[in-house]
């Protein structure tokens, strides 16, 4: 059976599990390639144009997948925090997906909410296991090797502070994003700027323009979300909001509150525009960093029609801040 995962959405928290899991059970994994013009341009025909961005784009990458697998893997992802809950576009991702592309192979899905308890989430993967392997040991055997591998995942990005897409590179084989150079090894450093918001956003070059190459290019360095600690993301959260209301909120509130306390040069907020959870999460950041008036700091807001000189732009005109003050500090501290 060949299983079809788009790379988009929550591809870069998990694509390590889902490969796992599906070799494990004897499958073969198909990934869609990274986002072109073509992709989103064939997810935005299938939906109304209000639909946010990271939707459209994962519609997209559905339609490149339909006629090279058997199944598509779209997983309900409700929630993986005790009361906290998901964007209400993973909650009803399958079902959508499947009434706007009525071509696509049949789905292998799953509804994971830690909510309904421990005993619901692993019915919930023994259920899905069974679509391709029938022998509930060797599913048991495939669900605990997908969540070492993701262990694996996260500390090696954490320990190396490297990013998903070269984290991917060297854990699983895939090929890195396209011109994504080492975050670790910018050279000749002006400053270091301090990426937040969410995975999907930050990697996908196509729809932010190339983002992290350019800041590297320019010489300075990148930090991620993914280079915190959970427990250091969590009281960041919990500082910044009073407490988590929305799942992968660390992603943007707790990176923002934790590279707030000097930890870096200038912090650039990225989401999605029309993102109800993402617009308030990030301002909140935004008042935030007002109230500490110590980092400088942008909120980046992506659209299909987003055009690269604006970001260009942009990204030019606040870089020259960040280093205009960090030049200033250094003096006052001579």
């Amino acid at each position: 059976m060949k299983i079809g995962i788009p790379r988009a959405l929550l591809y870069y928290q998990y694509f390590p599990v889902w490969k796992t899991l599906f070799e494990e059970l004897g499958a073969e994994v198909v990934v869609s390639p990274s986002t072109t013009q073509s992709i989103l341009t064939d997810g935005s025909s299938r939906v109304v144009s209000d639909t946010c961005l990271p939707v459209k784009v994962f519609l997209g990458h559905v339609i490149w997948l339909a006629d090279k697998c058997d199944r598509i893997f779209i997983p309900a992802v409700r929630s993986v925090e005790p009361k906290v809950y998901n964007c209400s576009k993973f909650l009803g991702l399958p079902d959508m997906t499947r009434a706007v592309i009525p071509e696509a192979p049949p789905f292998l899905e799953i509804d994971i909410d830690i909510n309904k308890g421990r005993s619901t989430l692993y019915r919930a993967i023994y259920s899905l296991g069974r679509n391709i392997n029938k022998n509930p040991f060797k599913i048991r055997k495939a669900g605990q090797a997908a969540w070492q591998s993701y262990l694996d995942y996260r500390e090696y990005m954490l320990k190396n502070r490297i990013s998903p897409p070269l984290a991917l590179q060297h854990i699983t084989g895939e090929a890195a994003i396209r011109n994504s150079s080492s975050i670790t090894n910018a050279g000749g450093q002006k400053g270091t700027i301090a990426l937040i918001g969410h995975p999907y956003l930050i990697y996908d070059e196509y729809i932010n323009h190339r983002l992290i190459h350019r800041l590297e290019q320019a010489g300075n360095k990148v930090i991620t979300p993914e280079m915190v600690a959970s427990p250091d993301l969590k009281a960041a959260v919990a500082t910044v909001t009073g407490g988590a209301y929305w799942t992968y909120e660390d992603e943007v509130a707790g990176a923002g509150g934790y590279y707030l306390q000097s930890k870096a040069d200038g912090i650039i907020g990225i989401m999605a525009f029309g993102c109800g959870p993402d617009s308030l999460m990030m301002d909140m950041v935004r008042r935030y960093a007002v109230k500490l008036g110590s980092t400088p700091f942008m909120s980046l807001t992506l659209e299909e029609h987003t055009a690269e000189a604006g970001v260009v732009t942009r990204l030019e005109a606040f870089t020259d801040m960040v280093y205009r003050r960090k030049k200033a500090d250094s003096r006052v501290c001579v």
